[in-house]
């Protein structure tokens, strides 16, 4: 994997310079501080004109703050731009709730400890691998060994450990909170990432059956009516919903039944044919 490119942001010289020190002298995820910044606008400068991988942010500085920077990136994620992580690091805990409400990957107070910016810089490089797989930035295969049809792959983070699952094998992805869980015949597995980017990915192979499901077009073996009372105990299911009936599909391997949308219905029914054709 290549190098984590990474800005320093802080006003104060020194610790900057202790940041940079802590960075250079941890191996593994491998780093590199490509820039630095003194204020939060001078970071905002450089991030419209440069790329990277992360921000390694302090909160309270002169004119813009790093929750101002933070916000102003979240608010590019939103509109589908792409964007780098955010580590905050600063002197006081009182701001941790907001930061992690801008998707921070993580809060360092200060004195950093190296082994706590590591585990930091770890899980931002397992998010990074878990992109570049459903974008499908894989490494290119040597031109004497051309890819097998089958060569996408998850990255998944598995306590502690990089473990890829190819995406033949997944029967379904379900949005939950923050997170997205990925379902094989024998494993679940959570993981970052949205179900749009997934969607857009891998859409000839799944399809959406919900706003928090895309299934393997393969994988669905039935779809069902059924009584709003049994459905609310779906997964996915509303519990309170009204009066009329509801739908569901049975997943191979598994047997879960998993809600599928009334809008979703002619989709699902389409693409259930389709497969006896």
């Amino acid at each position: 994997m290549t190098a984590l490119r990474i800005l320093v942001v802080d006003d104060e010289p020194l610790a900057r310079l202790r940041l940079r020190g802590l960075v250079d002298a941890i191996a593994e995820p491998r780093c590199e501080v490509v820039a630095e910044a003194a204020t939060g606008s001078q970071a905002t400068a450089w991030l419209r004109d440069h790329g990277c991988d992360l921000v390694l942010l302090d909160v309270q500085m002169p004119g813009a703050d790093g929750l101002q920077v933070a916000d102003g990136l979240a608010q590019r994620v939103a509109a589908g731009q792409a964007a780098p992580m955010v580590v905050f690091v600063t002197a006081h805990a009182m701001h941790a709730l907001r930061a992690f409400e801008l998707d921070a990957i993580d809060y360092l107070t200060k004195p950093v400890r190296r082994e706590r910016l590591q585990a930091a810089l770890a899980r931002a490089a397992q998010r990074l691998a878990e992109r570049a797989a459903v974008q499908g930035q894989q490494p290119a295969q040597p031109r004497d060994k051309p890819a097998p049809p089958d060569a996408d792959f998850i990255a998944i983070a598995d306590r502690g450990r990089l473990k890829r699952v190819p995406v033949a094998e997944v029967l379904y992805f379900k949005a939950e909170l923050k997170y997205v869980t990925l379902r094989t015949a024998s494993e679940s597995h959570v993981m970052d990432g949205a179900l749009s980017e997934l969607e857009q990915r891998f859409g000839d192979r799944f399809l959406r059956i919900h706003r928090n499901a895309l299934v393997a077009r393969w994988a669905v073996r039935e779809l069902e009516r059924h009584a709003p009372t049994s459905f609310g105990e779906l997964d996915g299911g509303d519990p309170n919903a009204d009066g009329a009936d509801s739908w569901a599909v049975r997943i191979v391997h598994v047997d879960e039944w998993l809600a599928v949308s009334r809008r979703q219905v002619a989709a699902v029914r389409e693409a259930l044919a389709g497969q006896g054709r």
